[in-house]
């Protein structure tokens, strides 16, 4: 068990360390301030937690077999990130030109915005359910429970991103000095509203 757990813990190190749409989301949040940047990574493992209990019950299977289903799911999960995109260049476009008065906070958006645009942005990804349903079986010992032990990992997976992630939130924190000048965190906006956008128009015309 204990070498299964490092080997698991291995794996969620490189998955949270592939870059996609939600580590770009969880930088854009945390250049208005650690609150919005944590609390959307909360968001976002909530929706890690979700998959894998799903996954555990044995539903992903249904929305992998059905392409309907799926492609409504592709379709919504692009929208999001095209609107997360969207909004990211509007709000760079709003700040062109403001004084850099140093508010670091105050553009920041409320907690239960920031914790809903991880979380919607995790839900809205086929991608991810697809993911939860083969990654977490090929981690359940040999004769362990097949439910509880999978809702345990999947629980496990969300509280070792939400440390994993933190970091991230906290490297940005450092670097409050630096990122709060309007043109720098202006220029952020753009680029991370770009990505989203992109990542959106490809999910959209995958296949």
């Amino acid at each position: 068990m204990p070498t299964t757990l490092l080997a698991f813990l291995g794996a969620c190190t490189l998955i949270a360390a592939s870059p996609g749409p939600s580590t770009v989301l969880i930088i854009k949040q945390s250049l208005h301030s650690r609150r919005s940047g944590f609390l959307t990574v909360l968001g976002n493992e909530t929706g890690v937690f979700i998959w894998g209990v799903v996954a555990a019950l044995g539903l992903t299977a249904l929305l992998t077999a059905s392409e309907i289903a799926y492609d409504v799911m592709r379709i919504v999960g692009a929208v999001v990130l095209v609107a997360f995109g969207v909004q990211a260049l509007r709000q760079a476009r709003r700040s062109k030109g403001a004084a850099d008065d140093g508010g670091w906070e105050s553009t920041g958006r409320t907690g239960w915005a920031a914790y809903r645009a991880g979380l919607l942005l995790n839900l809205a990804n086929p991608k991810a359910a697809v993911f939860a349903m083969s990654f977490l079986p090929q981690f359940v010992p040999e004769g362990a429970p097949h439910l509880p032990t999978m809702v345990g990992l999947a629980a496990l997976w969300a509280v070792y991103e939400i440390g994993y992630y933190g970091l991230y939130v906290w490297f940005v924190g450092r670097l409050r000095a630096v990122l709060s000048r309007a043109g720098v965190r202006r220029r952020l906006e753009q680029v991370s509203g770009g990505v989203l956008l992109l990542l959106g128009v490809r999910m959209a015309l995958e296949s």
